[in-house]
Order: C-alpha cells, then structure tokens, then sequence
C-alpha cells in the first residue's frame, strides 16, 4: 500500500505580525511549526503502516526551510520526504498549490490512499485538499475522525455539525483529517530524529513535474488579497449603573440612540 500525506510549514500563529507599511505577514524571526491538522494526518498515515505495512510518502511545497517541517515527519515514521520548491511556485493561491501537488502526486505514480490537514492555520480554507482530489479525480472526504481498511474500500468516520457519518469509499481516495482521539500525533524518538538529520530530502522544482507554467505561482493564482491588517483592539465597555433597572435602560437606549445605532 502506498500512502502520500501532504504537509505545510507554517508561521507560529501566536507570533503572527503584520507589516502596517505593506500589510503582509512578517515572517523573518517568526518561528515555524508543522500544520497541526497535518500531523494528525501525519499520524493517521502511520498507524495505516503500523497495520498493514504501507508505505508512507511525505510531500511539502514551499521554500528551502521546509525541509525541517518534513524532517520532522521523517522523525515521526514517515519512510520517504519530497519537497517541491522553485520560485515558480511562489505567491501560489489553493488552485495554483493543488494543482502543482497532484502533479507531483502523479510523479510518484501509484498510491492508494492521500492524506492531509482539514486546513491550514494560516489561511484556513480548507481548499487545497479537495482541490488536489479534482486535479487527480478520485474521491474525496473531508473532516474525517478516523478510517479503517478492509480491502480495497476504506470505512471513514466523518465528523458534521450534528454529530458523524459513515462512509464506504473505494480506494484511490483523498481524506483530509481532523483533530481526533484516533489521531493524536505521536512525538518523534531519539532514533527516528537522528535517522531524520542523515535523511537527505528529495526537492522537485517545476522543470521536474508534468506541469503548466502558466498554472503555477502567481501567474495561475485567480485569487487576489487587496489587503491584509490586524483589527484594531477592543475598547472597554461602559457600565451603567443606576437605582433601577428601568432607569438603566432608559439610559442605554438614550445613549444607543445618541450613537445612531437604534
């Protein structure tokens, strides 16, 4: 069995600054992490290995640095890393990323099972996953708690708003994975670590996939971010205070009205 999970480094959200200047993120000396909803995924990818001896494929676009978020999925059990990184790539929106990671999906050849994050917590649009199973069209499910293989058919627990559903789905399928009891991401060892520091990671740049420039990057990103900027802080409410609560309401509906808000 061949699995690929797709991972993304991303900015520590507790650190995240704006430039008031450009309104972009300011990223240099911000700390990086692995997308937290990608080492579930992560972790569901290993457990699959644990039980049926698959093979597990670890995939990350973005820059050189990356290579750490990947090491660290090496560190974890992953069996192989690939990082496809070319300026090409750059200024990518979720159509532009899916479409040059199912490429490289393809490169791989054959896999059965595709794993990733519910979302990213930089951008949050959980796109990039679902986007991936249309470039490669197979099926998809998303928000899932858990799954179990019997077969070719995976068995998938889907969380909803009212509760959870189960699905049958034939195998190839992509799942992007929520946090869950089931996926509790396990710590690297020791052993796995060092492993991980001798890896050398594989890089695919665009000249490497079966891809078209005018799809990739900017030029085949239909997004556009007009502006970025960090709402201002609240301010500290008023209190009234008067002998009745009549009274009090009189006086917020007076101040209300004087606000031109009622």
């Amino acid at each position: 069995m061949e699995i690929v999970v797709c991972v993304k480094q991303v900015p520590d959200t507790t650190e995240v600054k704006i430039d008031p200047v450009t309104n972009t993120l300011i990223r240099q000396g911000v700390p990086s992490i692995v997308n937290p909803f990608d080492k579930n995924a992560m972790e569901a990818a290993l457990q699959l290995k644990e039980k049926h001896g698959a093979k597990v494929t670890v995939l990350s676009m973005g820059p050189s640095q990356a290579q750490d978020a990947l090491k660290e999925c090496l560190a974890m059990g992953a069996d192989q890393a690939i990082l496809i990184s070319d300026r090409a790539f750059g200024g990518a929106d979720t159509l532009a990323t899916s479409y040059t990671l199912a490429a490289a999906v393809r490169k791989l050849g054959s896999y059965d099972i595709i794993f990733c994050g519910k979302q990213a917590i930089d951008g949050d649009t959980a796109q990039v996953g679902p986007e991936m199973a249309e470039h490669l069209g197979i099926a998809q499910i998303t928000y899932v708690a858990n799954l179990e293989l019997a077969g070719d058919r995976a068995q998938v627990e889907r969380e909803h708003e009212e509760g959870y559903e189960i699905i049958e789905v034939k195998l190839p399928v992509l799942v992007s994975v929520i946090k869950s009891l089931h996926y509790e991401p396990r710590y690297p060892t020791v052993r796995g670590t060092m492993k991980a520091n001798r890896t050398e990671i594989t890089v695919w740049t665009a000249a490497d996939l079966d891809v078209e420039e005018q799809r990739l990057g900017l030029k085949g990103s239909p997004t556009q971010v007009r502006k970025i900027f960090t709402p201002p802080r609240r301010t500290q409410g008023v209190v009234i205070q008067r002998d009745t609560a009549r009274e009090a309401v009189a006086e917020l509906m007076h101040r209300l009205a004087d606000s031109k808000i009622v």
